[in-house]
Order: structure tokens, then C-alpha cells, then sequence
């Protein structure tokens, strides 16, 4: 069974590959800047702290929020569990991500 680390090293792991769109597509930023709106109506209160602080770092720009999305803390690996850019890659993606992902971490697939 995966740790908590095992799902935190997964989560900023499929967050490289967000930071790598974004870069190639930097409009993309907006389609998460969309997401995290809808969110902000929706969600609930113990939600809204971390989707509070995506939305100063995004406030920042492209590149001081690919920095944070990147980070290995506490702080970033917290943020990551309620990302507003998860839909930035197609299920193709992800799905082939999390499948290389599994193969090099096979103690956290069990």
C-alpha cells in the first residue's frame, strides 16, 4: 500500500509534467486560473485555505507558480492535494504517467 511520502512523490511527480505544458502553453495557465474560479464557488470551507493560496501564487505569474507547484516542502506537497491543474493533462496522459510512475516505484503499487 503507498505511503502518504508515496502519494506526495507521485502528485509532484504528474506536476512536472503540468509544469512542462505550461511552459510549452502557457495558455493553459488560464484554462487552471478557470478552474480554480469554479472551484473557489464550490468548495468546501477546508478547502478554501489551499485554494486561497493557489490563487495568490498564481496572482504571481507562470513562473513563480511553476516554482511553487515544484517545490519539495510541506507547504508544496499540501498544495498539490488541491490543485487547480490537475486537467491540464488528457487521461492518455495521466493514465501513462501514473503507469511509469508505478514501475519505477513498485513497493508503492501494492
Amino acid at each position: 500500500m503507498p505511503t502518504h511520502a508515496d502519494l506526495d512523490a507521485r502528485s509532484l511527480a504528474l506536476h512536472r509534467l503540468v509544469a512542462e505544458r505550461l511552459r510549452q502553453d502557457p495558455a493553459a495557465f488560464e484554462h487552471a486560473r478557470d478552474t480554480l474560479a469554479r472551484w473557489r464557488q464550490s468548495a468546501d470551507a477546508r478547502v478554501q485555505p489551499y485554494l486561497a493560496a493557489w490563487e495568490a501564487i498564481m496572482a504571481k505569474g507562470l513562473q513563480s507558480t511553476i516554482v511553487v507547484m515544484l517545490e519539495e516542502s510541506e507547504r508544496a506537497a499540501a498544495l498539490r492535494q488541491a490543485s487547480p491543474f490537475a486537467g491540464l493533462l488528457s487521461h492518455a496522459e495521466r493514465f501513462a504517467a501514473l503507469k511509469a510512475w508505478r514501475q519505477e516505484h513498485p513497493h508503492a503499487s501494492a
